[in-house]
């Protein structure tokens, strides 16, 4: 019997041949923490929020463009009141294949469950020390032990793909890489040790607290001569694994080396716009197009508008960054 041939699907790519499959999405600009590297303590309350109508528009139109992969993020996106309706709606959009979100898990604990009934893949959690006052300090908020919470019901959850996001800043938390490191020994978890990325709201990077991906590697190799290399995700340029350990460890240098050659990626916005580049200007206002003035046909040429903006050397292209805070990229 002939079998029929399965239906090819469009790919969107850029001027220099890279395949755009996946799309961050910040569903809220605001967030329940005030990390000393990302906002100021008494930085205005964010209060920009993607409708859950928009978002499930656009993930609609970017499965049938050949994304494949949806994360939201925020903000925090667990702020989002409608943030499990959001994972279904991309768990059963034709074209897409994984849904994950990126939180500080400080309301992880209780809504865990909606979200992997909704169909969740996966949960990167951003967390900086496994010390209670330290955890104060970094965040200016009192919420370590729902975090610490949140963390552990992660770990016991079957089904998700884990990691951890761990911002290695340089006489803060540095001392902490064999706390982090254990974590891996039971657990199938990837320990994510990163850099800091000039986003900070000028408040960290210029005070000798940058920690780069080679220092890292040092004292890791130094505490850990067993390390074995293994292959892990394009962003992340060394990969580890430790004899007897279940899970795994990785350095993302996301500032000193450049990952553009293999970019793949768009972001869109909690005021709904359409970013290319994390170092670049250009961006397309898709908030319009939401408010019905255009059909989907003019959307769909927006998202191709925004991917051809993307720059062949994002860093090289722009001296300035495209914004004082992460918080205002979407992660």
């Amino acid at each position: 019997m002939k079998r029929e041939p399965k239906e090819r699907r469009p790919v969107l790519t850029d001027r220099f041949g890279r395949a755009v499959d996946y799309v961050r999405i910040a569903v809220t600009s605001a967030c329940n923490l005030r990390c000393t590297y990302c906002l100021k303590d008494d930085a205005p309350a964010q209060t920009q929020r993607l409708a859950t109508a928009d978002a499930a528009r656009l993930i609609a139109l970017l499965g049938e463009m050949g994304v494949k992969k949806i994360r939201f993020t925020g903000g925090e996106p667990l702020l989002h009141p409608s943030i499990a309706e959001l994972v279904s709606i991309a768990k059963t959009t034709p074209g897409i294949d994984a849904i994950r979100i990126t939180t500080n898990g400080v309301l992880l604990d209780r809504q865990l469950d909606a979200l992997v009934e909704a169909g969740l893949d996966g949960v990167n959690l951003s967390l900086d020390t496994l010390d209670h006052e330290k955890f104060k300090s970094i965040t200016r908020r009192d919420r370590f032990e729902q975090v610490r919470k949140a963390l552990d019901r992660l770990l016991a959850t079957p089904g998700l793909t884990v990691k951890i996001n761990t911002l290695m800043l340089r006489g803060i938390n540095s001392d902490e890489i064999p706390a982090f490191v254990e974590l891996t020994r039971s657990h199938d978890v990837t320990v994510r040790f990163m850099e800091l990325q000039p986003f900070d709201d000028s408040q960290i990077w210029r005070t000798g607290r940058f920690m780069g991906a080679e220092m890292i590697r040092e004292r890791l190799v130094g505490a850990y001569p067993e390390l074995e290399a293994v292959t892990g995700h394009s962003t992340e340029h060394y990969s580890f694994r430790l004899p007897g350990h279940r899970g795994s460890i990785a350095i993302i240098p996301a500032f000193s080396r450049n990952f553009c050659s293999s970019c793949s990626k768009l972001r869109i916005t909690a005021n709904a716009k359409l970013i290319g580049c994390l170092y670049h200007h250009e961006s397309i206002d898709l908030a319009p197009a939401l408010k019905g003035e255009m059909n989907e046909e003019e959307i769909k040429q927006r998202i191709i508008e925004a991917v051809q903006q993307k720059p062949k050397d994002g860093l090289k292209s722009s001296h300035d960054t495209a914004a004082s805070s992460m918080s205002q990229i979407g992660g």
